[in-house]
């Protein structure tokens, strides 16, 4: 049996994911350090920096989807915002959704209580310091390639879901209120998730729980990564997060209510994404892309970073359960059709971003099935 090039990276990498490859330097202490020049391992290659001339038009921006009446006791409704949602889906991958059912109250409380946190001094947030066994923890890199290119960004990684794996302890204590806080954050956006997964379903004429059951019913994995992206020297140079498609189910993202940073990838052309007050901005991840046989699409996205102000992101995933294999879904495959890709847990999957860290598309490209 042949091996794909994902297993061959995969296998040769398991090895090193019990510590990092080098010491960690936290970026908020670069910041804080009235650096008049940029760190050589924060330079990007010049074919990966921002640039303006290849910016879309200012006005440019992401569908904005209102989801007021799409939910009613009844089930899904409203098929003019059932067909927004299925164009944004399989054109751009990514989409902002305003009236989604949660509180903007409770939205403004978990990006400014993690605002807080990652205020602290770097030492009274290195007890939390993790490693790429799990990434959960205070972490400043993605991959554990020594003498890698590295982002202009410190965050922090939780679990939500499955239970099992949600540990209070592992979360920060500081804001008192962050842990209370949170728990109510993923609690909702848990429910959002579902819902959107049932529109998603329904769109390719599946029974609206079809997605939910091939990600394991409500043993599903949900987590939290909260971005902190420090004023940077020379932005023009770094980057505070490569491009990369999300590895997992899809992604609901608590967007800074202040400072643009998201970039996504539409036709070689880096489109800005201008937040709206209280929206979430919802993307496809490569799971969907898969069991949807590449109908859906993940999208690449990256992160500028600016020189004047610091930058605060909460990345809600809603992952398959991770031990499932996922794989196109029969309904949508045909002679005329193929599965484009073979069956592969999460857990495999996401090794390969755990140890390579951000690099495009070529995750999902690199499990295409050989022809």
């Amino acid at each position: 049996m042949n091996k794909n090039k994902m297993d061959v990276k995969i296998e040769t990498q398991k090895g090193s994911m019990d510590e990092w490859p080098e010491p960690i330097v936290r970026v908020q202490s670069l910041a804080e350090s009235n650096l008049s020049s940029l760190p050589d391992r924060y330079i990007k290659p010049a074919s990966l920096r921002p640039t303006t001339t290849e910016d879309a038009p200012a006005a440019t921006n992401i569908p904005i989807i209102d989801l007021e009446g799409l939910f009613s006791e009844e089930g899904l409704s409203d098929d003019v915002i059932m067909a927004r949602i299925s164009e944004a889906c399989r054109g751009w991958g990514f989409f902002q959704v305003v009236n989604h059912g949660v509180k903007p109250e409770l939205m403004d409380a978990a990006r400014e209580n993690w605002r807080e946190f990652f205020h602290l001094p770097v030492n009274a947030k290195e007890t939390y310091s993790n490693s790429p066994r799990t990434y959960e923890g205070y972490g400043s890199r993605l991959g554990v390639e020594k003498g890698a290119s590295l982002d202009w960004s410190d965050y922090y990684f939780l679990h939500l879901l499955p239970h099992h794996l949600k540990d209070f302890n592992k979360w920060p204590s500081f804001p008192p209120t962050i842990r209370e806080v949170i728990d109510e954050y993923g609690e909702e956006l848990v429910k959002l998730s579902g819902r959107i997964m049932r529109v998603l379903s329904t769109n390719l004429g599946l029974k609206e729980d079809k997605f939910q059951e091939a990600f394991g019913g409500e043993n599903i994995g949900a987590c939290l990564r909260v971005n902190y992206y420090p004023k940077c020297p020379r932005p023009e140079l770094a980057l505070g997060l490569s491009p990369h498609s999300d590895p997992g189910g899809m992604t609901i993202l608590l967007p800074d209510d202040q400072v643009f940073g998201l970039q996504v990838r539409k036709d070689d052309t880096w489109i800005t994404v201008k937040p709206h007050p209280h929206a979430f901005i919802v993307n496809i991840g490569d799971q969907i892309q898969i069991l949807s046989n590449s109908t859906y699409k993940s999208v690449e996205h990256r992160v500028i970073v600016n020189s004047d102000k610091e930058r605060v992101s909460l990345a809600f995933f809603y992952n398959p359960k991770s031990d499932i294999p996922i794989q196109p879904l029969q309904e949508l495959v045909s002679t005329h059709n193929p599965p484009l890709y073979p069956p592969m847990t999460f857990d495999q999957y996401r090794l390969f971003i755990r140890t390579q860290g951000p690099q495009g598309k070529s995750h999902v490209e690199s499990h295409i099935s050989p022809r």
